[in-house]
């Protein structure tokens, strides 16, 4: 009888450390609930929980600005395994402008996404996204961020940080569109 229990047990800890553990494949970007990770009966976390941040550089952009989206642990008792983050347009709402590749992340132009490419505990990272060259207005950045197989938070929306001076002094600011997730 231990046996069987043993061998399942590995079995579901081998499903559960492989799942997606090169990133959201190309049809997370398509699919009806948008940022909700396909995994499995697990389900998004309560906000109030969520122990990151996320935080972009600008809310708006010129033609061919870059700007810096970084997510990032509140605790190094808690690592993120997983990302999904997209660029949106807030007049239109559609994906816009594309992202940097950076090591450890793919990126799905098709949708304005970027994605983790490793299954490793991460601390913190940080992306470039670009904006279109032809294109100034205001976007948001939304995703979903991953602890592990059955633990993550979906329509995470990235925070603004203000023009500070004084690096113990940096302030946030949500964008100037509807909030679809509050984080702590």
């Amino acid at each position: 009888m231990k046996s069987v229990f043993f061998a399942l047990l590995g079995f579901t800890n081998l499903h559960l450390g492989l799942a997606f553990p090169d990133g959201a494949p190309a049809d997370t970007c398509v699919k009806k609930r948008a940022n909700q990770p396909n995994h499995g009966a697990a389900r998004s976390q309560p906000p109030e929980t969520f122990p990151y941040q996320v935080v972009a550089s600008s809310d708006s952009y010129r033609p061919g600005q870059q700007i810096h989206v970084q997510i990032s642990a509140t605790s190094t008792k808690d690592p993120f395994r997983g990302f999904f983050l997209q660029a949106r347009d807030v007049e239109t709402n559609e994906w816009i402008g594309e992202w940097d590749e950076s090591p450890n992340t793919k990126t799905i132009p098709e949708c304005s996404s970027i994605t983790h490419a490793d299954p490793k505990d991460k601390i913190g990272a940080t992306f470039v996204w670009k904006a279109p060259q032809d294109k100034a207005g205001h976007v948001y950045f939304t995703g979903a961020v991953v602890k592990d197989y059955g633990t993550f938070w979906a329509n995470v929306q990235a925070l603004v940080a203000a023009p500070s001076y004084e690096p113990q002094q940096q302030q946030y600011h949500r964008p100037q569109h509807q909030q679809h997730y509050q984080q702590k």
